[in-house]
């Protein structure tokens, strides 16, 4: 059976990308700037909510927000 379960996170990458910084996506999404930076550097994984608000704001799919890890 296979199995995906959440990688890194990319949030790093799409803010670059967007050229957002972290202290513009927290007053876009009400998320504090220690939650964007937590989660910009791999210190917690975001809930669904805060991935469907960021992919919303970011203009991008969820599932982009994380690298996916196939396990067999």
């Amino acid at each position: 059976m296979v199995k995906l379960s959440r990688g890194r996170c990319r949030l790093r990458y799409l803010l670059a990308r967007t050229k957002i910084t972290q202290a513009e996506l927290s007053r876009r999404t009400g998320y504090s700037k220690q939650q964007i930076s937590n989660w910009v550097n791999n210190r917690e994984l975001m809930s669904f909510e805060a991935a469907a608000t960021l992919a919303y704001v970011l203009k991008c799919q969820i599932e982009e927000l994380y690298e996916l890890v196939i396990n067999h």
